[in-house]
């Protein structure tokens, strides 16, 4: 068990965040509608839970999620919580650019526009302060040079990121404006070129250090942790399967779950089944065993979704619930598990 409200530090900064981090993909609506006062009791819910770190981005919602936050985290002396957002996509009106798509099907009416240069990160930083009505972002993520976006361009997004955002951002660090930055992306490799050529301070990864998927164990960690870059490890859930099992339904990659995912989850819930621990208890607390990993971030619809992520990262695993799972092949030996 890691305590969900102990801190962490990033990188060599002297921002610290909350082990378990509050992730707004939900109050942009994710999947499904969330009202503004399901928004704001979570918002509230996690603050009084003693959650610190809370992330959003522009493209939840196209700015709702940003909004919401702002909103909900106003009534606070800034210096008590940790704040993220992301640069790289701005928004602009209808026909600009990548029309907002059915994953959020309260989205506001914005497209979305990529832009990795020096001058779009200053703009989205100005753009997302004035969404949420606060005067400073601690962190901000170069949102998504990856492959899902940009598909052979990829490589060419990136060089454009450390060309012009991260150029902008160490700028920013420089001078204060904020306290660390780097890239949020879902690309292993791309995750790695930005290690070791941006400069940066963390990295958050959706997805790629999960239960289902370590791929980033065996490169972007160590290097990570010779560096001193932080992870921030989001998505630990896989899109909801690991939460809620395999059910009919049950979503991995934004989608329907193929059948090659579900035999794995349920071989997972059946260790877990033999250690009487929830599946989500394990899906939350893995990550964090890691010592780059500075928290673990998944979204939050409702103040009962706070409540009981909080209790998930308390129950107490034991150290034989984790090295069943490496005897049964479902985790790598590069994987670092609870000791």
């Amino acid at each position: 068990m890691i305590e969900p409200t102990s801190r962490a530090v990033i990188g060599r900064t002297s921002l610290s965040v909350s082990r378990l981090g509050f992730g707004s993909t939900a109050l942009g609506g994710l999947f499904q509608s969330t009202s503004p006062d399901a928004a704001a009791q979570a918002i509230a819910a996690a603050w009084t839970h003693g959650l610190r770190y809370f992330d959003t981005a522009p493209q939840y919602g196209s700015g709702l999620a940003e909004r919401r936050i702002g909103e909900g985290l106003r009534g606070y002396a800034r210096d008590d919580f940790v704040l993220s957002s992301k640069v790289g996509k701005l928004l602009r009106p209808p026909g600009s650019g990548i029309a907002p798509t059915t994953l959020f099907p309260d989205a506001l009416p914005f497209d979305v526009v990529f832009d990795y240069s020096f001058e779009g990160a200053m703009r989205s930083l100005e753009e997302s302060l004035e969404r949420m009505g606060l005067t400073r972002i601690d962190i901000l993520l170069i949102h998504d040079v990856n492959r899902r976006y940009h598909g052979e361009r990829v490589m060419e997004m990136l060089d454009a990121a450390l060309a012009g955002t991260c150029k902008a951002l160490a700028r920013l660090r420089d001078q204060g404006v904020i306290g660390a930055f780097g890239p949020a992306l879902n690309d292993v490799d791309v995750a790695l070129r930005f290690a070791k050529e941006g400069g940066i301070d963390c990295v958050m990864l959706p997805a790629r250090y999960t239960l289902l998927d370590q791929s980033a164990a065996t490169e972007l960690l160590p290097a990570c942790a010779a560096s001193g870059i932080s992870l921030l490890v989001a998505a630990p859930f896989d899109s909801g399967i690991l939460a809620t099992g395999a059910i009919p339904g049950a979503r991995y990659n934004y989608a329907a779950a193929p059948p090659a995912i579900i035999d794995r989850v349920d071989r997972i819930a059946a260790v877990c089944r033999t250690f009487a621990i929830p599946l989500a208890a394990a899906a939350l607390q893995f990550p964090l065993a890691h010592p780059a990993v500075a928290s673990v971030v998944t979204g939050m619809r409702s103040a009962g979704e706070v409540a009981q992520n909080i209790d998930l990262m308390r129950v107490e695993i034991p150290r034989e619930f984790w090295h069943a799972l490496q005897r049964d092949s479902l985790l790598l030996d590069a994987a670092a598990v609870p000791q």
